[in-house]
C-alpha cells in the first residue's frame, strides 16, 4: 500500500492539516476505546489474586471461566499482610478486567481496623459478585458441661474471665465473632489468638481453651468424629451441613450474624460492560450443579449475586465489623 504525505503549504493551511490529523486520530482511537475493548473481553489471560484463606473457590471459578471464555485464569497467591498486598495489587492494576481479587471478610475488617491502608476497599475496588458464604461453628471441648449456648453463657457469667475462646488471629472474622457474642451476652471472656484455625482447634481439643468459632470446613470432621461439640452457627440461617445445630440468633441473640465469605472484586474504574459480563458469568457458574456440589463439599454455601446485592452485603459487613471493633476497642497488632 502506498502512503501519500500532504505537505503543509498555503494550498493546505496548517490549521486544516491539524484538524484533519485530529479527525484521523479520533477514528484510529475508536478501536482502542473502553467500549470496544469491553466487547472483545477477554482476549488474553486473566489473573485472579488470592490473599488469606483457601484458594479452592478461586480454582473452581477460574477453571469454569477458562472453559467458558477460552482464556487461561492464572491463580496468584499473595497472602501477606492479611490480604493487604493482594488488595493493593489489584486496586492499582489496569482497570481492564484482567486483574481480579478473591475477597473475604478480612478485606472488610481491614478497611476498618487498619489505619493506614494503601488503598480503599470502597473507592479503589468494585464488587462483582458474592460467590459463597462460609459459617463459623461455635464448638466446645466435649468435656465442658454445656449442651447449648444458654448453658455456655451461664458458665461464662458464673466464671467471669475464666472462659477462653480461640481464634485464627486477632482481627480475623473468627475473633470478631467471639467478640460480638461477648458484647451481646455481656459476659467476660478471654480471647486467645493463634496463627491458624488448626492450631486453635488443636488446643481446644486438648482443653487449653474452652470454645472457638471455627470455620465450618475445619470444624465439620471434628464434630462428626465426636472430638468437638457443636453449639451453634454464626450465620443468619442454619448451615445445610449441620441442619440440627441452631444459629446464635435463634439462641437468644437475634442481631448476631457473621459469616466468612468469598467474593470477587476488580479495579474501580473497570468499564461497567466488563463488570456486567463478569457478573453474569459468575452467577451462571455458581448455579452449575457440579460447582455447587464441590463448593458445599468444601464447606461453602454457594451464592452468586447481583453487583448491587454484593455491594450492599459488603457495606453491611463493614458497618457490622466497625461496630464490634469500636465497642471492643480492638486495635491491630
Amino acid at each position: 500500500m502506498s502512503h501519500v504525505f500532504l505537505p503543509i503549504t498555503s494550498a493546505f493551511p496548517r490549521r486544516a492539516c491539524t484538524q484533519a490529523l485530529l479527525v484521523l486520530t479520533a477514528f484510529a482511537l475508536v478501536g482502542f476505546s473502553p467500549v470496544a475493548s469491553s466487547q472483545d473481553y477477554p482476549s488474553r489471560p486473566i489473573r485472579l489474586y488470592v490473599g488469606p484463606g483457601p484458594d479452592i473457590l478461586a480454582r473452581i471459578v477460574g477453571e469454569k471461566l477458562s472453559s467458558s471464555w477460552g482464556q487461561p485464569v492464572v491463580i496468584e497467591q499473595r497472602p501477606a499482610a492479611g490480604g493487604i498486598v493482594a488488595g493493593d495489587t489489584v486496586a492499582k492494576a489496569g482497570p481492564d478486567g484482567y486483574s481480579m481479587l478473591l475477597t473475604t471478610g478480612s478485606y472488610t475488617i481491614n478497611s476498618v481496623l487498619q489505619p493506614k491502608m494503601p488503598y480503599s476497599l470502597k473507592q479503589d475496588l468494585k464488587p462483582v459478585s458474592l460467590l459463597a458464604t462460609l459459617p463459623f461453628v461455635l464448638v466446645v471441648n466435649p468435656s465442658l458441661p454445656v449442651q447449648n449456648l444458654k448453658d455456655l453463657m451461664a458458665q461464662a457469667r458464673s466464671n467471669p474471665g475464666k472462659i477462653n475462646y480461640a481464634s485464627s488471629g486477632s482481627g480475623t472474622p473468627a475473633h470478631l465473632a467471639g467478640e460480638m457474642l461477648k458484647q451481646m451476652a455481656k459476659v467476660e471472656m478471654v480471647h486467645i489468638p493463634y496463627k491458624s484455625a488448626g492450631a486453635g482447634l488443636t488446643d481446644l481439643m486438648g482443653g487449653q481453651v474452652q470454645m472457638m468459632f471455627a470455620p465450618a470446613p475445619s470444624a465439620l470432621p471434628l464434630i462428626k468424629s465426636g472430638k468437638l461439640r457443636a453449639i451453634s452457627v454464626s450465620s443468619p440461617r442454619r448451615y445445610s451441613s449441620l441442619p440440627d445445630v441452631p444459629t446464635v440468633a435463634e439462641e437468644g441473640y437475634p442481631d448476631f450474624s457473621i459469616v466468612g465469605w468469598n467474593g470477587l472484586h476488580v479495579p474501580a474504574k473497570t468499564p461497567l460492560l466488563i463488570i456486567e459480563k463478569l457478573n453474569a458469568e459468575l452467577v451462571k457458574i455458581m448455579h452449575i450443579p457440579d460447582v455447587q456440589e464441590r463448593a458445599i463439599k468444601a464447606g461453602f454455601e454457594p451464592m452468586g449475586t447481583s453487583i448491587k446485592d454484593f455491594e450492599l452485603f459488603q457495606n453491611q459487613d463493614i458497618a457490622r465489623m466497625e461496630a464490634v471493633i469500636k465497642a471492643g476497642n480492638i486495635h491491630p497488632e
